[in-house]
């Protein structure tokens, strides 16, 4: 499912969609495209509600499945750490997945309860819990900018 989110092929082009944003939350997705263990990100199970029922996800699908939905306040961009190395050391991005938060060429920090505020690096329950995260974190950011 990566193939259908822009992917950022340098540390200059990460540099370049964080600074170009102005109004939008930059999402972006640090992993390898490569695994299939994984697809960058971990299984997911939909609620029972939701159509299809126990449904599987992946990250990169439940990235996917919400870009449209977003798109109005917050953009989603994939990274492969191996292709791209430069953020590796300063953000610790030493797991199958990563998704940090960007807003007008500032590291977002989020406080989830885990005492992690830098990056999500876990599986998320369903398409609806990251679509509150993000909007929740950009309704903040308007708030204080």
């Amino acid at each position: 499912m990566s193939y259908l989110l822009p992917h950022l092929h340098s540390g200059w082009a990460v540099d370049q969609a964080i600074l170009a944003e102005e109004e939008r939350l930059v999402v972006i997705r640090f992993g390898h495209d490569w695994d299939e263990t994984y697809t960058c990100g971990f299984r997911i199970l939909t609620d029972m509600k939701s159509p299809g029922g126990n449904r599987e996800y992946r990250m990169d699908e439940v990235l996917a499945s919400v870009a449209e939905t977003i798109k109005n306040f917050a953009v989603i961009y994939l990274v492969d750490i191996t292709e791209v190395p430069d953020f590796n050391t300063t953000y610790e991005l030493y797991d199958p997945s990563t998704v940090m938060f960007f807003f007008r060429n500032k590291h977002i920090m989020i406080d989830l309860g885990t005492g992690n505020n830098n990056k999500i690096n876990w599986a998320l329950k369903d398409k609806q819990e990251f679509i509150d995260i993000v909007e929740t974190v950009y309704r903040g950011l308007k708030g204080t900018f």
